[in-house]
């Protein structure tokens, strides 16, 4: 009968440490996914951040440019602005003015 207990509980004790590897194979595998997507988040979260930060610059690029161009509109609204630039670019003037042309 010794034997008989002995031998019953050499299976059962390997029954439970095939268990236990199993188990641990189990855990392991689940590990290593959880690492795996922990890492493909984190470089995803990288690039939409770096993407985020260009976003952010091109928008405050635009809003100076925005800002800018409303400035120049009301200049335009300026009757006096738009004879200054009658005068520069087109060399044109009031009625009576003389032009005077520099040589370099």
């Amino acid at each position: 009968m010794a034997a008989q207990a002995t031998a019953a509980n050499a299976s059962a004790s390997a029954g439970a440490r095939r268990r236990l590897k199993l188990l641990a194979i189990v855990v392991v595998l689940f590990m290593g996914w959880a690492l795996y997507t922990l890492f493909l988040q984190y470089h995803q979260t990288s690039v939409r951040t770096a993407q985020l930060h260009d976003a952010k610059d091109k928008l405050s690029q635009a809003q100076l440019k925005n800002v800018s161009l409303q400035k120049e509109i009301q200049r335009l609204n300026d009757p006096e602005y738009i004879g200054q630039i009658a005068r520069k670019e087109q060399g044109m003037g009031l009625p009576g003015e003389q032009s005077i042309q520099v040589q370099k």
